[in-house]
């Protein structure tokens, strides 16, 4: 058997973790062909088959399996090593990789993030946006942002952005042609607009006061999966939408929404970041928490 370059080692471990060539080779900063090649140049040196390749997936077989168990904690310790060399400057320096929904990274992470990269210029960000719930990572994020109802128990949970409310809003136009609801039962009686989640679960309205709480099935002739879609149409009078206060607060202010229900809509618990917790966190995402702990 013909050695295998550490090298070439780092390129199948991109491709093991991500399941996808075109996202292991955005990782690496190379083309999806030139991968592609280096592990056929593996596979060849080793004479076993690492990954199976269709058209459509990409899986390890049982030898890749094997194999990328036992090189992954060597490349951790080999990463936190020269991340230990960090304690030698006055500032961290490398990439930090976040995963967060549209919402929590349009309202809390990326304003964080630009306050923070403003005193970490050694600190390169990247923003991963997804609805669905991923294995942040295996898709090689250092951290995610979500709500703290879906952060799995294993990992480290950090509030950020502090408390959220939902704003039930509609244009004024669709005001002059519906009545409006003076309780979430009579949104079941309104062409409201749909969320649908990337798992294909539909969102039910979620409403509470004096201790009441309702969970509202609602219909209507449009769903979308991204909020500030649903706020345009909302804005061009399809119907009802539900969003987060502080993305159609100006609308409301400058009266082109109209907000109902809001004796419905408390403030909850806020986002979270989250990460690992059975590995340190590197240390430009040290210095993240750091900051907004200090009220970055």
């Amino acid at each position: 058997m013909r050695p295998v370059a550490p090298a070439d080692l780092a390129s199948f471990l991109a491709i093991a973790r991500h399941k996808s060539f075109r996202r292991a080779a955005d990782e690496l900063g190379c083309t999806p062909s030139a991968l592609s090649h280096a592990l056929r140049g593996i596979e060849e040196r080793l004479d076993l088959r690492l990954v199976n390749r269709t058209t459509r997936s990409v899986a390890l077989t049982e030898a890749g399996e094997r194999l990328f168990a036992r090189v992954s904690p060597a490349f951790r310790d080999i990463d936190d090593a020269l991340d230990d060399l960090n304690n030698f400057r006055g500032q961290p320096m490398g990439a930090l990789r976040f995963n967060a929904s549209r919402g929590a990274a349009e309202l809390v992470l990326l304003p964080v993030v630009t306050r923070f990269m403003a005193t970490q210029p050694g600190v390169k960000v990247e923003i991963m946006v997804d609805g669905a719930l991923v294995d942040m990572v295996a898709e090689g994020c250092d951290a995610g942002i979500r709500f703290g109802e879906t952060i799995a128990q294993d990992m480290v949970a950090v509030p950020i952005g502090g408390r959220q409310r939902t704003a039930i809003v509609a244009a004024p136009s669709f005001f002059e042609r519906h009545p409006r609801p003076t309780s979430p039962e009579q949104l079941k009686d309104l062409p409201c607009i749909r969320f649908r989640f990337a798992s294909g679960r539909l969102y039910h309205w979620e409403f509470e006061r004096g201790g009441v709480e309702l969970n509202i099935e609602v219909d209507g002739p449009l769903t979308l999966g991204d909020q500030g879609l649903m706020i345009q149409a909302a804005l061009d009078g399809v119907g009802v939408a539900f969003a987060f206060e502080d993305q159609v607060i100006d609308l409301i202010a400058a009266g082109k929404l109209v907000r109902v229900l809001e004796d419905w809509c408390p403030y909850y618990g806020g986002f979270y970041l989250y990460y690992p917790s059975r590995r340190r966190a590197p240390a430009p995402l040290r210095a993240f928490i750091d900051f907004i702990r200090e009220g970055g």
